[in-house]
């Protein structure tokens, strides 16, 4: 059986959404990061990064949100996570590079010079500019979801799932997405019922 690890609040809510919208049975182990679980030779000796989440499939062992989410949507195709048509599928795995390098990194700057780095490293000055960069990439997902209701293809797919954290992210934040298409954009994703299921399965 797959051993998904994971936080809650962390980005493993990608993992075991998809895990969910693929209707497949999984094990979850909870990591406590507060209590720097993650920081144990135990889990370490699983993933040396010491990050979460880590998906384990018999001898397969992997990290990264992204490349766990496209793994299932490839392991279990009927899911829809990975859409099989050429130009659909094109469009999953840019806009699921656009969601890590682009949409996701302004924010995990602000999280990082918030509390995640040794606080003599924090710098708030970062601030206006990481707001800015999210602003732009912001304004690229509206332009592209004009007239769709997902990123790739006409159904729901894994690149969906890390867009839709994200801007999910931003929200719980309170930044806003100032933007009646991406805003119904969230909604419709994030009110997925494979997305509540996951969260129930990280609060146990």
């Amino acid at each position: 059986m797959l051993k998904l690890y994971g936080c809650s609040r962390t980005r493993s809510l990608r993992a075991s959404w998809a895990l969910e919208e693929a209707g497949v049975p999984y094990d979850y182990a909870r990591i406590d990061l507060a209590r720097g679980e993650a920081r144990q030779p135990a889990f370490l000796a699983i993933n040396p990064f010491g990050k979460l989440p880590v998906l384990v499939d018999g001898d397969l062992i992997l990290a990264e949100s992204a490349a766990i989410v496209t793994y299932i949507g490839e392991k279990f195709p009927a899911s829809g996570l990975v859409p099989e048509a050429r130009r659909a599928r094109a469009e999953y795995f840019q806009w699921s590079a656009f969601a890590i390098s682009e949409l996701e990194q302004p924010l995990w700057t602000l999280v990082k010079h918030d509390f995640v780095l040794p606080e003599e490293l924090r710098v708030q000055a970062v601030r206006p500019a990481a707001m800015w960069e999210f602003a732009r990439m912001v304004k690229v997902l509206e332009q592209h979801l004009q007239g769709r209701n997902y990123v790739a293809g006409d159904t729901f797919t894994g690149a969906d799932i890390l867009i839709g954290h994200t801007l999910g992210w931003a929200l719980h934040a309170n930044i806003a997405l100032a933007s009646e298409v991406l805003e119904q954009y969230a909604d419709r994703v994030l009110s997925r019922p494979a997305l509540e299921a996951a969260r129930q399965r990280e609060l146990g």
